[in-house]
């Protein structure tokens, strides 16, 4: 009789975001007339930009003749696109990233996971609390972890807690770790890093022999000079660090599915038997057997992203957004929360009134004010008590959306 993979059964009842949908629809369904502003999950509510629009029309009329028609492509995306992103993205901020290192993928959700299959089962895995759900629930279904407690916390992970007393950037940890999840701008808490704090990281994982998962999002919304986007920044991250990049957020290509994973081909883990493995190997030989490439048209689509049209649009779209953020922060503010984030990051962290719990506040929000967010101990026991807001939806929606916040 066939088997279950039992770490699933490991998992609670439902991810975070599919039991937020059921919990609407159930409203939705109840209350028919209700105008309910979703300002819950990450996802972008603008137009792809123009030139990513022609570029990808383009694309398609490429496909419809003989002669440019493309079928497969490389696994590792097209050497064109990865070209522009080495020179743009890495080499154009100092980092000695090259073209080859770069791996083109359909998101950096499934790269956060799928990286996992490279390594081995008995890591030391450190992560932040709270933290984005995927890099917890793929390891628990991975088989790395024990089962859960009363908290939601897995035995065999090691949590590092971020608060307001820390400025939502974890300890440098006193143990030993061997897999370290880092996401700045941070998601939930829109936390960021400095290249001193990064710093810190890189010289404890180059000690330790572990390898950072840098989780980079969101860097498109850095508009302090100060502050690093790529973990390559730092001096000593190409030989510990993996970072995981998207066309999500900058390029509104949530429903269109691009993105990028940096593999240096210095970096090194161990084998079983002591030797030192190159990771950049084995991501390879895994993305070739398991992957069969982003779409000739979607990376036509992303590579109209470094034109220069395609530029002032990205930055028009990440401005947008991130006005919406500075009205969430300051309206909520004015009506008297605690508020984090919002600032060089489209998300805002805040803390949740009257001691209610963050699904209590979730509840009171939709049935109150028609408007969704995410309870902030859905990102783990250390976010009891706070509440994610997102700035990724039309601005009309924001400003109502604020407007019965504070009338609540």
């Amino acid at each position: 009789m066939a088997t279950i993979n039992d770490n699933y059964s490991k998992l609670k009842a439902g991810y975070l975001f599919p039991e937020i949908a059921r919990r609407v629809n159930a409203f939705a369904e109840a209350n028919p007339n209700a105008q309910i502003i979703k300002l819950g999950i990450g996802d972008v509510t603008e137009p792809l930009p123009e030139a990513c629009r022609t570029a990808i029309i383009q694309a398609v009329e490429e496909m419809g003749n003989r002669d440019t028609f493309k079928g497969y492509g490389p696994e590792q995306g097209y050497g064109w696109l990865r070209e522009k992103i080495a020179t743009s993205d890495f080499q154009g901020r100092g980092c000695d990233i090259d073209a080859s290192e770069i791996f083109i993928s359909d998101g950096s959700k499934c790269d956060t996971g799928n990286i996992l299959d490279i390594f081995g089962k008995n890591n030391k895995i450190a992560v932040t609390d709270p933290v984005y759900p995927v890099y917890v629930d793929t390891n628990v279904m991975a088989g790395h972890t024990g089962a859960a407690n009363d908290k939601g916390e897995f035995e065999g992970l090691v949590y590092l807690p971020i608060r307001a007393e820390n400025d939502f950037t974890a300890e440098i940890p006193t143990e030993k770790v061997d897999l370290i999840y880092l996401c700045f701008p941070n998601n939930p808490t829109g936390a960021t890093a400095t290249k001193e704090y990064l710093k810190k990281w890189v010289d404890y994982a180059k000690a330790n022999g572990s390898i950072i998962f840098f989780d980079a999002a969101y860097e498109a919304f850095i508009t302090d000079p100060s502050l690093p986007h790529s973990i390559y920044e730092i001096e000593g991250a190409r030989d510990c660090a993996i970072e995981f990049r998207s066309f999500s957020k900058n390029a509104g290509f949530t429903g269109t599915r691009c993105a990028l994973t940096v593999v240096p081909k210095t970096l090194t883990a161990k084998a079983s038997d002591g030797s030192d493995v190159e990771l950049w190997k084995l991501w390879n030989r895994r993305q070739s057997t398991k992957f069969n490439g982003v779409s000739y048209i979607v990376q036509r689509g992303a590579e109209a992203v470094y034109s220069e049209a395609g530029q002032a649009q990205v930055k028009g779209l990440v401005s947008f957004y991130l006005e919406n953020a500075k009205i969430i922060r300051e309206q909520l503010t004015a009506a008297g929360f605690t508020v984090y984030g919002g600032i060089n990051a489209p998300y805002i962290w805040l803390k949740t009134p009257e001691n209610l719990s963050s699904w209590d506040f979730f509840d009171k929000l939709l049935q109150n004010c028609h408007v969704v967010g995410t309870p902030g101990s859905g990102f783990g026991a250390a976010g009891e008590g706070y509440f994610r807001i997102s700035a990724f939806n039309s601005r009309e929606n924001v400003e109502e959306a604020m407007k019965r916040i504070a009338a609540l």
